[in-house]
Order: structure tokens, then sequence, then C-alpha cells
């Protein structure tokens, strides 16, 4: 499935970069722009971005699934994950208002 036209990039594209990332440091928190790094790409448009993030948890949760990795760690990685990816939208958010009332 296609995921970022801009780049033409795959979803088995993201899901090689992540498993080869977390080969590394399976412990390491992979987010968008690093996966694009790893691929030699840049967000564009970025509007694929939550859609690779929901890509990175699963992906993740997979190959620790995959590993044997004690559940508890698992969990703690994701809540952290989790954590990350509502912090990365509350400054979206927070960019788009502060640019809504410069433009007033």
């Amino acid at each position: 499935m296609m995921v970022c036209s801009c780049n033409i990039i795959t979803d088995n594209d993201i899901r090689d970069v992540i498993v080869s990332l977390l080969d590394e440091d399976c412990w390491q928190l992979i987010v968008p722009g690093k996966v694009y790094h790893a691929m030699q790409k840049r967000g564009r448009c970025c509007g694929c971005f939550p859609n690779v993030v929901d890509i990175i948890v699963k992906t993740t949760q997979e190959y620790h699934a995959a590993r044997d990795a004690e559940s508890v760690e698992v969990i703690d990685f994701m809540e952290r994950l989790k954590v990350f990816h509502i912090e990365q939208k509350t400054a979206i958010i927070e960019r788009r208002q502060r640019t809504a009332v410069r433009a007033a």
C-alpha cells in the first residue's frame, strides 16, 4: 500500500527500515523523521506521518513479540511511544494556533 505519495514510499518500505533500525538497537525510539532519514528521503507535505507512526507502532509491537521480549518492557516502550505521539500532535496544534493568531 502506498503511504507517501510525495516520495513514493510503500508500507513495506517503511516496515523494512523499521526492522533494520530495531535490529541495530531494539529499544530505540523510532519516529517518522528517523525512518525517512534512513531511506535518504525527507517529509515534504508530512501528511503521511500519522500513518507512518501507526506503522512504527504496529511493526515495533510485532518485532518485540517475535523476540519473546518480556511483556513489561514492551508495554513500557509502547507507552513511551504513545506519549511521544501525543506530544507531537499537541505541538502541531499549538503551532497552528500561533500561526492563526499572527495572521489575525
